[in-house]
């Protein structure tokens, strides 16, 4: 009988350590944390998320009150990609800024507690078609970018396919050069050689450049590049004669700008300008006249 009761005391006391030892390093336990937090050990700060998960868990039911077709899916995804956004979230943020500002606009409308129709109607549309706007002011910004340093990547990639790299070689240097002066071309470039390392075909790769940026330039120079790859012939040769064209263009385009600065400064000065000239000529006339024919005035 004594045995029995020692042996029952022994599992007893056995598996109440057990138990509170489980529940002490268990790192979801409650009482563990409490005893670390006590004891020698301190609790673990629970990590605040970043803002743009926090902005992201925010809008995302925003974006999914907004049904969207396939075909606007993927042209709004590649009005996204243009704008230098290529990740999935990049779409959920922007679907649900959308709708955030609608129903913003809308919030602002019913405080304000004004009942016309225009502007229920108006100022939700506005905050809707308002990211739209912003987004595709973004796209211009950055097709500009890449235009304006695509003579400049051109040049450095002629030098080096004379100096005997490749084409592959080429871009990837060029990207690591124009890293600081033009970021937008040389993460362009940095894609296109991780493609051409991830087994796509040169052309493949070329082709999915010219859709990424939505650059007239960037076509005409995949367009150049692969038929110089289908055909064999030098692409040294090829490159530096579409530099050259590229200069020309930009040329042609500054003149352009410049020959239409006339016309566009047409408005402000019969705005501003002209008025100020009609005062300074005129007036003293106009005074002297009204003193001469109203002498009575004078005094």
């Amino acid at each position: 009988m004594e045995l029995v009761l020692a042996i029952v005391l022994f599992l007893t006391v056995a598996l109440v350590v057990f138990a509170f030892g489980a529940a002490a390093y268990a790192p979801s336990s409650v009482l563990g944390s409490r005893l670390r937090s006590l004891t020698w050990q301190k609790a673990q700060k629970e990590e605040k998320p970043a803002f743009k998960d926090r902005l992201e868990q925010a809008l995302d039911p925003l974006s999914k009150a907004l049904p969207l077709s396939p075909s606007e899916v993927s042209r709004t995804r590649a009005w996204l990609i243009q704008a230098g956004y290529r990740d999935s979230r990049h779409l959920t943020m922007y679907v649900g800024s959308r709708v955030g500002m609608a129903i913003f606009g809308l919030a602002i409308v019913l405080a304000i507690g004004n009942s016309s129709l225009f502007l229920l109607v108006g100022v939700p549309a506005f905050g809707f078609f308002l990211p739209r706007f912003v987004l595709k002011r973004l796209i211009k910004k950055r097709q500009h970018l890449i235009t304006i340093g695509l003579p400049d990547a051109l040049d450095l990639t002629v030098i080096c396919v004379e100096a005997g790299l490749a084409l592959d070689q080429a871009m990837m240097r060029v990207g690591e050069d124009l890293r600081h002066a033009h970021p937008e071309l040389s993460d362009e470039f940095h894609l296109v050689n991780l493609e051409m390392r991830a087994g796509k075909p040169r052309s493949e790769a070329l082709r999915n450049l010219s859709e990424r940026t939505g650059v007239n330039d960037i076509r005409a120079l995949v367009a150049t590049l692969v038929q110089t790859d289908r055909f064999g012939t030098s692409v040294a040769q090829a490159l530096r004669v579409h530099s050259d064209s590229l200069r020309t263009e930009r040329r042609q385009r500054a003149e352009e700008q410049a020959a239409k600065t006339t016309i566009k400064m047409v408005i402000p000065l019969v705005l501003f300008v002209l008025p100020s000239i009609i005062f300074v000529t005129l007036g003293p006339a106009v005074i002297q006249l009204i003193r001469t024919l109203m002498p009575e005035s004078g005094h």
